[in-house]
Order: C-alpha cells, then sequence, then structure tokens
C-alpha cells in the first residue's frame, strides 16, 4: 500500500464519521403524531410520556448505539475523573482568575486535542516511512496527541490556579489583619472589605472589590461572602468566611473573631515557611552531594595521583 493510499484512507475514515455524525442529526421526517406532540408536557404525570420522551433516538443504527451506550458512559466519567468535570473546571477557573467560561475551556480543549492529533499525525508520517504501517501509526498518533493536547491545556489551567491560590494564601494573612483593625476601629464589615479592595492591590484585594460589587448591586453581605467562599475553595478563606457569618448570625464580636484568625492566620504562615524551609535544606543536599563534594574529593586526590605517576 502506497503512502498516498493510505492518506485517501485516512481521510475517507474521517468523511465517514462526519456524515454518519451528520445523518444522526437529521430530525425523522414526517409529521409528528399528536401523542409525541403531547409527550413533553406530560412527563411529570405520565410514565408513558416520560418513557416516550426520553428514547426518543435520532441515530441511524440505534442497536449499535445502545449497545455502545455504557461504553461511551464509562469513557466519559473516566475522561472527567481524569481531566476533571465542570464543578472542577469552575473552581479551577474561578481560582486562576480567567474570565473564560466552562464553554470556553471546552472550546481550548478542542482546540488542544486538535493541535495534538495533527502534530502527533506530522510526527507518525515522518517517523514510519513504511507504506503498510503508515496508517496504525497515523492513527496512534491522532489518538496520543489528542490525549496529550487535551492534558497541556488542562495542565496550564491548573498551574495557573494554583500559582493564584498561592499569591492568595501569602495575602491572606495581611489582609485579615487589615480587617481586624478595620473593624477594631469602628467600621462594619462592609466598610473594612471595601477599604481593603480600595487600598489593596494583591489577587485578595480584587476577590473583595468583587464583593463589594456584588453587595453594591443590592445583594446581602453574607451571600456576597458565601459565594467568594464556595468559588474560591480554599481552606483559609473558607474558615475566615465561616466565622465572620456565625459572627454575624450569632451577634458575636466581630473584632474579636478577626483578631483571633489573623492570629491562626500568621501561625499557618510560619507553620507553611518552617515546612518549606524543610523542603528546601533536603534540596540543597543535591547540589552538595553531587557537585560540591566530588570537586572536593577531586581537588584533594587529583595533586596525590599527579605526584605518584610523576614519581614512577
Amino acid at each position: 500500500m502506497s503512502p498516498l493510499l493510505g492518506w485517501a484512507l485516512l481521510c475517507g475514515v474521517g468523511l465517514g464519521a462526519g456524515l454518519w455524525l451528520l445523518v444522526s442529526l437529521v430530525p425523522r421526517l414526517g409529521r409528528p403524531r399528536l401523542v409525541h406532540r403531547l409527550a413533553p408536557y406530560l412527563v411529570d404525570v405520565s410514565p408513558a410520556a416520560h418513557a416516550m420522551t426520553s428514547g426518543q433516538r435520532s441515530d441511524p443504527l440505534p442497536v449499535a448505539s445502545a449497545l455502545l451506550a455504557p461504553l461511551v458512559e464509562g469513557a466519559s466519567r473516566v475522561l472527567e475523573s481524569v481531566l476533571g468535570g465542570e464543578e472542577t473546571i469552575r473552581t479551577r477557573l474561578r481560582q486562576s482568575g480567567a474570565s473564560t467560561t466552562i464553554a470556553g475551556h471546552r472550546t481550548r480543549q478542542l482546540a488542544g486535542a486538535a493541535l495534538g492529533a495533527a502534530a502527533g499525525v506530522a510526527g507518525a508520517s515522518l517517523a514510519v516511512r513504511d507504506a503498510g504501517t503508515i496508517v496504525l501509526a497515523a492513527v496512534g498518533g491522532v489518538l496520543a496527541g489528542s490525549i496529550a493536547g487535551l492534558a497541556l491545556v488542562d495542565q496550564l489551567l491548573a498551574r495557573a490556579a494554583k500559582r493564584r491560590v498561592a499569591r492568595i494564601a501569602d495575602e491572606f494573612p495581611t489582609i485579615v489583619e487589615f480587617l481586624a483593625l478595620s473593624v477594631s476601629a469602628g467600621e462594619s464589615i462592609l466598610d473594612a472589605v471595601r477599604r481593603v479592595a480600595r487600598t489593596g492591590s494583591g489577587e485578595l484585594a480584587t476577590e473583595f472589590d468583587r464583593v463589594v460589587t456584588r453587595a453594591a448591586t443590592g445583594q446581602p453581605v453574607a451571600a456576597c461572602l458565601a459565594e467568594l467562599r464556595d468559588d474560591l475553595g480554599m481552606p483559609p478563606i473558607t474558615r475566615l468566611v465561616d466565622q465572620v457569618l456565625a459572627a454575624l448570625d450569632r451577634g458575636s464580636p466581630l473584632a474579636e473573631v478577626l483578631r483571633a484568625h489573623a492570629l491562626d492566620a500568621r501561625e499557618e504562615s510560619k507553620r507553611a515557611l518552617l515546612e518549606a524551609a524543610g523542603t528546601r535544606e533536603v534540596a540543597m543536599l543535591i547540589p552538595l552531594v553531587f557537585l560540591i563534594l566530588p570537586v572536593t574529593v577531586l581537588f584533594a586526590v587529583w595533586p596525590g595521583l599527579m605526584v605518584l605517576q610523576l614519581g614512577f
């Protein structure tokens, strides 16, 4: 089989799959019956109507689609567990501060898969010269490239979210102390959050600015803070918002709550620094053992070896 025939076979498979998808979307010909027109309005009261509406298919081969449905659903669950479902993607988008929607991220995933598939086909064509195995290599390149493109897009999003979460965690103790000082001076929690949003310039100040914007539209402050807690999904933010909402609900002194939380945040920051220092200490042993120590031994042993060689 020549390379031209292999490419023609690959393009024919792609064209056939596209035509299959188009045919599966074509509605059935003929005027719908009255029972089919009334079924969507009787789903809640009629089991027959529910079965009729849920069982509608426009697949040219319904038997094959019914047989492959469990396999497709299982593959979808595996992809969602590996790449993340809608909730995971929504949380990562919110944590990264991106304005992209879930549909936009799905489009990026599709573009990444397409680019990866193209790169896989190109790499397979360059690596394989045998005409008999070029089709199999192209199919393998498409699969590997698509998976790599999807994983790369998700990895970039997760990396951006992780970096922004780390910046928010670094700013958190200072912001909480500022909130405690503002509330101790007699300001309400909304005024304190507004002052932080107006004075600060970090990521957490930007998030508080969104809270102030929502509150300015008439949304309750408690609901705005709860929405911030649910969107970010960070344990420090969750604990802070929970304690603030509990203090507002029970009438507890908010300044004392914020001051205690600021102290806990400072202790948590110190603990994180100590853990990072311990990790860096282990990492610093790598150049010491594999670079500095061999060079020191070499400088100590080399003159003796040279003297022994010249002496004998």
